[in-house]
């Protein structure tokens, strides 16, 4: 493989030995470059370019650290087009760590050149000062809840005002779930229902506990149906996921330091997390933080459990109440590539009566959330979304399950751009209608 003219012209700046530091170099000796990775890609099967494949993005970021090829826009473009969604991981015969790879250059293209920052300010507000403090998240939800009420959002979206805002803000406004009155918080100390089998702490999160806080207490409640007694530590932070991704990798490292400190890891049978995003970046703590805290951080990782993994493993009770739906199982990124879950939530879903579980084509397929890719690429997003929604529609679902945030808003959003009837809901709502019965499962159809 020759490497691209138009990436040949480029030469411009990244901290090459600092890269140098980051990355072990026989990660990409690995790369056989056999191409097998292609089909599993969601932008090579959009673009058909070989540069934003996860063989050609390995071998430009091979190129640039062998300093044989400037670090360029037009190779910042292709690199940052990738989601890293690690399905590449997946589909690798030779067990190449892709992730070990672009996370750095991520890193290392989001450094400031010069002191002046590589995204934009509103962007960088968002990522690093906004989503990651569910505080913060709710208040700044309170307008839009109002102007949901009054029908000002429906409104706006119908006579084009939402394209005044800022790219940003309008992808925001489009993601929006239908938001309810802010709540109480879920009690420190909720009890098993019948006898104990398990104590858990649960994770709640930063953007999933204030735009849907509906499935943190569907996940309390299906826990402590199913013998838990549940832990939620106020002093939790959010994962760290957003920064480290964004290049800010100190607050980062502070906010893993904080979760370590917050879970009590040794007193607890598991830390469950709903959101596949989360809970990847929490089981990855130790390769993220330095070597001082790695330590405490593989103690603290290997009781991180997705809440589909942790029910299955622990013997799930029979759910009783009927929910009579097709409904398509949409595979987040980083549960079935990151954290390898793919047949726990499906057997979940197979075990309440009424429901019917249909298969999805290209299911494992990235459907364009990634983390903040929808705000930082929103046209490749927009089609990934796109052809997501297309097999879900085509599978004759009612409705479709995911078990992350980002993928549930991703999809939610397509959804209504179509005016599809298609229900969104996270694997543990479907549980929680089949436990609780008829008046919970018609809030959670209904978004409540």
């Amino acid at each position: 493989m020759t490497a691209p003219t138009d990436v040949m012209q480029d030469r411009a700046g990244v901290d090459l030995d600092w890269l140098s530091r980051r990355i072990d170099y026989r990660h990409f000796q690995e790369c056989v470059h056999c191409g097998l990775c292609t089909a599993s890609c969601p932008t090579y099967l959009e673009t058909s370019n070989e540069n934003d494949s996860p063989r050609g993005r390995i071998y430009l970021m091979r190129a640039v650290l062998d300093r044989r090829l400037g670090m360029g826009d037009a190779v910042r473009r292709h690199l940052d087009l990738c989601l890293d969604c690690r399905a590449c991981e997946s589909a690798c015969p030779s067990g190449v760590r892709y992730g070990a790879l672009i996370e750095p250059f991520r890193l290392a293209m989001s450094r400031p050149v010069a002191g002046v920052p590589r995204r934009g300010r509103l962007e960088r507000w968002v990522v690093q000062h906004l989503f990651p403090h569910s505080r913060r998240v709710r208040a700044a939800l309170f307008p839009a809840w109002v102007a949901q009420k009054i029908g000002l959002i429906d409104l706006a979206e119908r006579t084009g005002a939402t394209g005044l805002l800022p790219a940003t803000l309008r992808s925001l406004v489009a993601m929006l779930p239908p938001l309810s009155r802010p709540g109480s918080r879920l009690p420190q100390v909720l009890p098993p229902i019948g006898p104990r089998r398990a104590r858990v702490a649960l994770f709640t999160g930063c953007v999933a506990d204030a735009l849907q806080p509906g499935t943190n207490r569907a996940t309390a409640r299906v826990l402590r149906r199913n013998g838990c007694e549940v832990i939620v530590p106020r002093s939790q932070a959010c994962c760290g996921a957003m920064h480290y991704h964004s290049g800010v990798e100190a607050p980062a490292w502070d906010l893993a330091r904080r979760n370590i400190e917050a879970f009590p890891s040794a007193d607890v049978d598991a830390i469950v997390v709903n959101a596949a995003g989360c809970g990847a970046f929490m089981k990855d703590y130790p390769h993220v933080l330095p070597d001082v805290d790695r330590e405490r951080a593989a103690l603290f990782a290997e009781r991180v459990a997705d809440v589909s993994e942790f029910l299955d493993g622990l013997g799930p009770a029979t759910p009783v109440h009927p929910v009579p739906l097709k409904v398509a199982y949409h595979d987040a990124c980083h549960l079935c590539h990151a954290q390898q879950v793919r047949s726990q939530p499906r057997r979940l879903l197979e075990s309440i009566p009424g429901l019917v579980l249909v298969p999805l084509e290209e299911s494992e397929l990235c459907c364009g959330a990634a983390g903040t890719y929808n705000l930082t690429q929103p046209e490749m997003s927009a089609q990934l979304a796109s052809r997501k929604m297309d097999r879900i529609e085509a599978s004759g679902a009612d409705a479709v399950a995911a078990g992350n945030i980002g993928c549930l808003l991703q999809i939610a959003r397509e959804a209504k751009r179509r005016g599809s009837r298609v229900k969104v809901l996270h694997t543990v709502d479907l549980l929680d209608m089949a436990y609780e019965g008829d008046a919970r499962g018609a809030d959670r159809l209904n978004g409540r």
